[in-house]
């Protein structure tokens, strides 16, 4: 069974850096693509990033390109996101997902990913 469990959110200034987490289980890079969403309060959830299965390319929103970076670690399976220039609009709840068989074109739509955490708060301070 997969589990997907974030960690490292936060209260930070604008202007700071943090990096969150997702240790997975029950999956492996090769097959899962590994999604960043966020959902602010009031708004729908939205893509920030994703690393696809296998060779690991990395796609951003436009929203954050420059400022975060996804990566992954094979041996302890997890997934990073390392957020710089954090501005108070990037205040949200950060949820990691995971799902098979996504293609390229779908990497974007939070119905592809079939696999959801609890989710981690990081808020921006002005």
């Amino acid at each position: 069974q997969v589990q997907l469990v974030e960690s490292g959110g936060g209260l930070v200034q604008a202007g700071d850096s943090l990096t969150v987490s997702c240790a997975a289980s029950g999956l492996s890079f090769s097959t899962y693509t590994v999604g960043w969403f966020r959902q602010a309060p009031g708004q729908e959830r939205e893509f920030v990033a994703a690393i696809r299965r296998g060779g690991g390319g990395t796609y951003y929103a436009d929203s954050v390109k420059g400022r975060f970076t996804i990566s992954r670690d094979s041996a302890k399976i997890t997934v990073y996101l390392q957020m710089k220039n954090l501005k108070p609009e990037d205040t949200a709840v950060y949820y990691c997902a995971a799902g098979r068989g996504i293609i390229l074109s779908s990497l974007f739509s939070d119905r592809q990913y079939d696999y959801w955490g609890q989710g981690t708060q990081v808020t921006v301070s002005s």
